[in-house]
């Protein structure tokens, strides 16, 4: 634009120089000629009229860039400024959201912790009463052992006496009578507490000495019509009472055993019911403490990127407003100068055009008019520097006006002092329109290759972005399906356990109850082995005074006692072979549930393992995914960053790009004005002009 300013002022300028060269030219020629001599004014008023079709172009090119900014620029605003107060409403709603899933996650976790907490609490009191119960039933199961053992052996000892106490007088075997001594001295000896009591100090007494000489009892021999009253009589009492009592105290401690049995299975089932209520609330809680914290990350995320868009669009509205404001007042002083050069041209051609102006042109090159006197070339001069002086109030260029100044009242050397250091001024005016035409073209194709660069950078964060969820979300599903897994492990681990324990009871009941079985029937078969087993003795009698009365019949033994035996015989092999049996599946079953544990704590170590290594690799996914998204933000942020450089590569290049042949014309054929009112001051004739035109 200021290359068509000048272009005007160099019209004016030159319209000046013409008058001055009229006025000092010496070769005129013929009045004949005088149309021909009249072609370099024509000329200039030719391309004054050229350059008000320009201005006029030029003027409708920029209302034309103007209007596309002003839309751009109002549109953006409003963009913008919606955007940025849709981000704050919403950076604000995260906000809250943050605070109350915080808050959400600290009181989950102080629940987890409660609970857990009591959960343990109750596995403890659990355990311990399972300790306990175990004590007791250990304890019972000794007691009970012991009362078994001596209410059996009581039992045969009574046996053995009850036959000597039979209407038979039979004689016992002093093994079996020593048997019966060792029973009772062990029996008193192992049972003192529980006899305290039970047997007076005469019975204490008669004990004791049956101890120490057992035989003595079975020696006495009944006179004849006495009736038999041994002495083993009271130690059969003493017998059958401590039986009685041990029986007494058995009943009463499987009563009590019942009893703690039933207390303990109640306390059981309620502590087990207490710590799955616990346990069932606790992984309700964690899940749901799970999907907060999931949802209390992903609002950060989202705040975070929220901001990052804020910001983004804070930084792109404020530099929007200054390069529209800037553009506005560009606007406005280029549509003032514009109309200043307009005014300038048309005045350059009101002058040009006017009668005066084309009489004067006429006698300039006129050949009668050789003789021009001072007086006109006086008023060439001041006509040129009224021209000059108007045009420079108008356009404000001081240069004009000083060298209308010197026009007036300078010699002609400085006036073309003056062309000249203008002619060098538009010299160096088109060598940086070069430089600048250069810079425009080299900056334009480094932003579209790092424009084309960036885009692709977007679209690699894009994938990459889209593969690292896809990635966190399998990663997040395989993560809760092995914890599921090993919830359900742990869970058919202690069933098991529980199963086990139950199993063993049972097993110890039941090797319990066979081992008693075969005590019992092996004393029962002791004491008919021994009567049964043996040969008839015959009793030797006192020769009798006088005839004896009728005797005994023949004694015969039982004939269904070698049944009873065998029978007895094979309910021992029986409950040994159950016995032998019940052991071998009891150790089959503690084998089994011994590989069970071993593999079921092999698979969940290899599970939180692999549980472990998903976490990790979950864990490093999404740092790679927030750094991807940060790499996003990054190249969307640099991609904003070249297309606004490259709006204002438009608004500063466009108008150089394309018109910059015509302004490097234009300042040309400006310098070769110049050039030519230096001449025609410099004494050339007008007709080399005209020729070389």
């Amino acid at each position: 634009m200021a290359a068509v300013l000048r272009l005007a002022k160099l019209a004016v300028f030159s319209t000046a120089c013409t008058h001055l060269g009229s006025a000092l030219s010496l070769d005129i020629q013929d009045s004949k000629d005088a149309d021909a001599k009249n072609r370099p004014v024509t000329k200039v008023i030719t391309l004054l009229k050229d350059m008000q079709k320009q201005l006029q172009k030029e003027a409708d090119e920029d209302e034309a860039i103007y209007d596309k900014m002003a839309c751009w620029c109002q549109t953006n605003d409003r963009e913008k400024t919606e955007a940025i107060k849709t981000a704050e409403v919403r950076i604000d709603g995260l906000t809250t959201k943050i605070e109350e899933l915080t808050a959400g996650s600290a009181r989950l976790n102080t629940e987890i912790k409660n609970l857990e907490k009591e959960i343990a609490e109750n596995q403890d009191s659990l355990d311990k009463a399972t300790a306990i119960r175990e004590k007791q039933l250990a304890e019972f199961n000794a007691e009970e052992k012991d009362l078994l053992e001596s209410v059996s052996a009581l039992k045969a000892a009574i046996t053995v006496l009850s036959k000597h106490h039979s209407g038979g007088f039979l004689q016992v075997a002093n093994n079996r009578i020593l048997g019966v001594a060792a029973t009772l001295e062990n029996e008193l000896s192992k049972h003192a507490a529980l006899l305290q009591g039970v047997l007076s100090p005469s019975e204490r007494r008669a004990a004791a000495a049956f101890v120490q000489a057992p035989a003595d009892y079975f020696d006495a021999a009944p006179t004849f019509k006495q009736s038999y009253a041994p002495q083993s009589g009271e130690i059969f009492g003493i017998l059958s009472q401590m039986k009685d009592t041990f029986e007494a105290n058995l009943a009463s401690s499987q009563k009590e055993e019942q009893a703690n049995q039933k207390a303990f299975e109640e306390l059981k089932a309620a502590k087990i019911e207490e710590i799955k209520s616990g346990q069932d609330q606790v992984d309700s809680k964690t899940l749901t403490l799970a999907d907060t914290d999931e949802k209390n990350a992903q609002a950060k995320e989202d705040q975070k990127d929220t901001t990052a868009s804020l910001n983004a669009d804070e930084q792109f509205l404020g530099m929007l407003k200054e390069k529209c404001s800037m553009t506005d007042k560009e606007w406005e002083e280029r549509q003032k100068t514009r109309s200043m050069e307009m005014e300038a041209v048309s005045k350059a051609l009101e002058v040009l055009s006017g009668d005066e102006a084309h009489d004067l042109f006429t006698r300039t090159f006129n050949p009668s008019l050789l003789q021009v006197s001072s007086s006109e070339v006086q008023t060439a001069r001041s006509k040129a520097a009224t021209l000059l002086e108007s045009v420079a109030r108008k356009s404000g260029a001081p240069a004009l006006s000083a060298l209308a100044m010197r026009v007036k009242l300078d010699a002609f050397e400085r006036v073309k002092k003056a062309i000249d250091d203008m002619v060098e001024q538009l010299a160096k005016e088109q060598a940086d329109e070069v430089k600048h035409k250069d810079f425009c073209v080299d900056e334009f194709n480094t932003n579209k290759l790092q424009t084309e660069e960036k885009t692709r950078q977007k679209i690699d964060t894009k994938t990459s972005i889209k593969d690292l969820k896809s990635t966190i979300g399998a990663l997040t599903a395989a993560i809760e399906t092995l914890k599921a897994d090993v919830a359900e492990t742990q869970v058919q681990m202690k069933r098991a356990g529980e199963d086990r324990e139950l199993s063993n009871k049972e097993f110890q009941t039941t090797v319990a109850d066979q081992r008693a079985t075969q005590k019992l029937l092996k004393a029962a078969l002791s004491v008919l082995e021994d009567f049964y087993g043996k040969e008839k003795k015959s009793f030797v009698q006192a020769e009798p005074v006088g005839p004896p009365p009728a005797g005994f019949e023949e004694y015969k033994k039982n004939e269904s006692a070698g049944g009873v035996t065998g029978l007895l015989k094979q309910i021992m092999a029986d409950a040994k072979a159950m016995e032998a049996e019940a052991i071998r599946s009891e150790e089959d079953a503690q084998k089994a549930y011994e590989d069970f544990v071993k593999e079921t704590n092999f698979s969940i170590e290899t599970k939180s393992k692999d549980i472990v290594e998903k976490s990790e690799a979950k864990a490093k996914a999404e740092g790679e995914l927030v750094m991807t998204k940060e790499a996003k933000e990054a190249v969307l942020l640099e991609l904003e960053q070249l297309s606004n450089y490259n709006a204002q590569l438009h608004q500063s290049c466009d108008f150089v790009l394309k018109n910059f042949d015509l302004r490097q014309t234009a300042r040309d054929e400006e310098i070769e004005a110049l050039r030519q009112a230096k001449a025609i001051l410099s004494g050339a004739k007008f007709d080399n002009f005209l020729q070389r035109s």
